[in-house]
C-alpha cells in the first residue's frame, strides 16, 4: 500500500488521552500495531475481541512491568482506523475483559459508525 493510501486513525472517546497515560514502551507498541492496521495488515499480537462478531474489532495486550495494558480498535471501514479503547487491565482474575469495558467498547464503536457514515461515505 502507498503511504498516499494508509488508513486515517480516528480516535473515539478518551482513547488518545489514555494512551498518552501509559508508558513509553506500550505506547510504541499500540503505535505500531495501529500503524500494521493503517497499511491493511494484522498484527502479529492482534486478536479478535470476544464478543464481537468476526474478526473486525481487534486487541491487542501489551505486558509492561508486571502490569497489562488493551488497545482495541476496528478494521471494520475502508478509509479509517478507529480506535476505541485503551486501559489497563485491572482484574487480577481471569483474562476476560469486564462487562464496563465491554459495554463501553460496544457504544464506541455504534460512534464510529456514525462518524464514519457523516465524514467518509
Amino acid at each position: 500500500m502507498q503511504p498516499e493510501q494508509l488508513k486515517t486513525v480516528e480516535w473515539i472517546g478518551t482513547s488518545l488521552d489514555d494512551l498518552k497515560d501509559l508508558p513509553d514502551e506500550v505506547q510504541k507498541q499500540v503505535g505500531y500495531a495501529l500503524y500494521i492496521a493503517q497499511i491493511g495488515d494484522k498484527h502479529p499480537d492482534a486478536k479478535p475481541l470476544k464478543g464481537f462478531s468476526g474478526a473486525s474489532v481487534l486487541e491487542v495486550v501489551e505486558d509492561f512491568d508486571s502490569d497489562t495494558y488493551r488497545a482495541v480498535y476496528t478494521v471494520k471501514f475502508k478509509k479509517a482506523v478507529y480506535v476505541l479503547h485503551v486501559f489497563q487491565k485491572k482484574s487480577k482474575h481471569g483474562i476476560a475483559t469486564s462487562k464496563q469495558d465491554l459495554d463501553l467498547i460496544e457504544k464506541r464503536l455504534q460512534k464510529a459508525k456514525e462518524h464514519y457514515e457523516q465524514f467518509y461515505e
